[in-house]
């Protein structure tokens, strides 16, 4: 003899399993449909070369100072996105950092250099060596012109 109740606990258990299937297909077909072919990014970042720059002769301690770099951008993909700034001990390597867009439709410009500037604090009594990037030669290797800035107390 079966208890009234048993049909009932079989049903929900068919049920439930029926409704894991489903479940399990639904997270294929998203997992699925969610992954991208296109991986390439829609940006990226690039260091482009100081055309020119303005230091001052000499930094006074513990004191801000004005530094200008002018540069030029390739295309007008390119956009200004701040500074490359790398420091070693009192040397200073200096570029512009573009963030480039991704896109056929860039075209190569030829216009005048944009001016930028960042603040910078003397908080060293030695002489401050400082390397604006140029670009690169025939074989990859970062070209700089250095700078060297002695401070005063």
């Amino acid at each position: 003899m079966t208890q009234p109740f048993d049909k009932f606990y079989i049903y929900n258990l068919e049920q439930i399993n029926s409704m894991k299937k489903v479940v399990i297909l639904l997270l294929l077909v998203v997992c699925f449909f969610s992954c991208s072919v296109e991986n390439e990014p829609k940006q990226h970042y690039e260091i482009v070369k100081v055309e020119n720059f303005i230091v001052p002769d000499t930094f006074s301690f513990r004191q801000m100072h004005e530094i200008k770099l002018y540069y030029k951008r390739p295309t007008s993909c390119h956009a200004f996105n701040g500074f490359y700034f790398d420091q070693y001990e009192n040397v200073r390597n200096i570029g512009i950092q573009c963030i480039v867009s991704n896109t056929t439709a860039c075209q190569n410009l030829n216009e005048e250099a944009y001016e930028v500037s960042f603040e910078f604090y003397a908080n060293s009594l030695q002489t401050y060596l400082f390397r604006f990037y140029k670009g690169k030669d025939e074989e990859g290797n970062a070209i700089f012109e250095s700078v060297e800035i002695p401070v005063k107390y």
